[in-house]
């Protein structure tokens, strides 16, 4: 008998694949735990743990719906540790006459699977991962020509071609396409942040395999107490209850940071979304549900769900017409290594201990943590770029290449000369006081430019558009910055520089 031999990755975890309609006794699922995919970079040890509990239950579920699965652990001895090794030997052990894959999410992945498949004497062939809105190519298609690619046009793209939040006459709901500038607000402490819905899980045999094997990692496992998703049916709960009890607020909220919460009105969903459990259409399609059905603030609706059909269909569009040599892109020539305390939360800068030290303890901290602390810090320090790009895509439970990468090197450093950002996303204390409560109480002067207590964000901030005046003083969004900038004194602009030199020169003292 003739056996299909079909690949599923660690990210393919959903049950409502067309591959899956039918039980077939001539098909066999592959799935496998491999040091190729724990080791590429230092991972944290959620992430490893999640995904290979998550991998485990979808083989679970599909045994139990009578497909076949072929599942290498982590420690079984037949594991090669490799995708093409154990690929080779799978086929050799079922006699496969032909081999499928579901097109991967990363360019690695993809080169390597596609060099495999030619290499094989056996017919192979690629299909879709059904999952995204657009093809690889949309976004390509639809800035032909452009030297910045605007995501505002790409999300009203979106809009129009998929209807989403649009009126009878074809106009944006509420008649704006962006809500954005409501969307701004710190927290005072109400509304109530509601209880994290997700249920915890004791994965402490597995974290003992997987140490066992030898795969390094970093951070808190929280083994015995995770509380990512296995499934779909996890995933869809958690979901509902953001859906009822967090999107109401998200909007007024999503920019806002405390010490007092780490989840604020976030959904958390990128893992559930970017492993595939859950589908981007329903997560937008049950958003716009909730705002026509009056539980949901517009605003609120438009923000979330410009998260998911815009900037993350965006995002992968620019991956893939820009790899592989996106990654090398460091237009502002930057290349300290990262501190120490980026390894440890351990830092005097309160809002660089907290934002650094929850991702260490959650592999999670959100968007605005992410670009307006860690990143805001990291671009103003002069941080390589790969560095952070290697850090992030480590640390962050739902950092897969293909949607980190562009908001790292493109959103976060610049590092791609304003192809993605329109101009570089950067702070003195002010905007991270005016977002949050980190600066009451922290050992730095949130006000102060100069001097053993001056917040080092403020230094920092003037010094790096000093350092990049010539590339950057003719972008129109900065014209404020560079006025002020050609307004200080030469004393007052000397003493500031000379304190941001002696920042960068012992970062890891700060």
């Amino acid at each position: 008998m003739s056996t299909c031999l079909r690949l599923i990755l660690g990210d393919q975890l959903d049950p409502r694949h067309s591959w899956f309609d039918s039980r077939r006794d001539d098909v066999v699922y592959l799935m496998m735990e491999v040091r190729q995919e724990t080791d590429y970079v230092l991972h944290h040890a959620q992430k490893i743990l999640a995904i290979f509990a998550a991998m485990r239950d979808f083989a679970r579920q599909l045994r139990a719906a009578g497909h076949r699965v072929h599942y290498l652990t982590i420690d079984d001895a037949e594991n090669r540790q490799s995708l093409s090794a154990n690929l080779d030997a799978a086929i050799v052990a079922h006699r496969a006459t032909a081999f499928e894959w579901q097109s991967p999410d990363e360019w690695r992945l993809d080169a390597q699977l596609a060099d495999y498949a030619r290499r094989l004497a056996i017919p192979a062939q690629a299909v879709d991962s059904e999952h995204f809105y657009t093809a690889r190519d949309e976004a390509a298609r639809l800035f032909e020509g452009r030297k910045q690619w605007l995501m505002e046009r790409f999300y009203r793209h979106m809009r129009r071609r998929h209807g989403v939040l649009m009126d009878a006459a074809g106009k944006p709901a509420g008649g704006q396409w962006n809500f954005d500038h409501d969307n701004r607000k710190p927290w005072p402490g109400i509304p109530y942040v509601p209880a994290d819905p997700r249920v915890r899980h004791d994965h402490s045999a597995l974290w003992q395999t997987i140490v066992a094997a030898g795969v390094p990692s970093f951070g808190d496992p929280d083994a015995d107490r995770l509380a990512w998703p296995l499934n779909r049916d996890e995933a869809l709960a958690q979901l509902d209850a953001f859906i009822a009890e967090a999107l109401p607020h998200f909007g007024d909220f999503q920019d806002a940071m405390s010490l007092r919460s780490t989840r604020l009105f976030h959904s958390l969903l990128s893992f559930a979304l970017n492993v595939k459990m859950l589908n981007p259409r329903e997560v937008v399609a049950k958003a716009e549900v909730a705002w026509r059905d009056g539980r949901v603030p517009l605003a609120a609706a438009e923000g979330f769900i410009r998260q998911i059909l815009g900037w993350r269909e965006y995002v992968r569009g620019v991956y893939w017409a820009h790899m592989p040599g996106y990654v090398e892109h460091n237009a502002l020539g930057h290349d300290a290594p990262l501190p120490a305390w980026f390894w440890s939360g351990q830092t005097r800068m309160r809002c660089l201990a907290h934002s650094i030290g929850q991702s260490l303890e959650q592999a999670y901290a959100h968007h605005i943590q992410r670009l307006m602390v860690i990143g805001n810090f990291a671009l103003l320090a002069g941080l390589s770029p790969q560095a952070v790009h290697r850090w992030y895509l480590g640390v962050y439970i739902d950092a897969f290449e293909w949607v980190e990468l562009p908001n790292t090197l493109g959103m976060s450093q610049y590092a791609d000369g304003g192809l993605l950002a329109t101009k570089p996303y950067v702070s003195s204390a002010a905007y991270i006081d005016r977002m949050g409560d980190y600066c009451k109480g922290c050992h730095y002067d949130k006000k102060a430019r100069t001097g053993a207590r001056a917040c080092p964000f403020n230094a920092l901030y003037w010094d790096f558009f000093a350092r990049h005046e010539a590339r950057l003083q003719g972008n129109q969004r900065l014209g404020m910055v560079f006025r002020q900038l050609a307004k200080m004194d030469a004393a007052t602009l000397e003493a500031t520089r000379a304190q941001a030199a002696s920042l960068r020169a012992r970062l890891d003292e700060l």
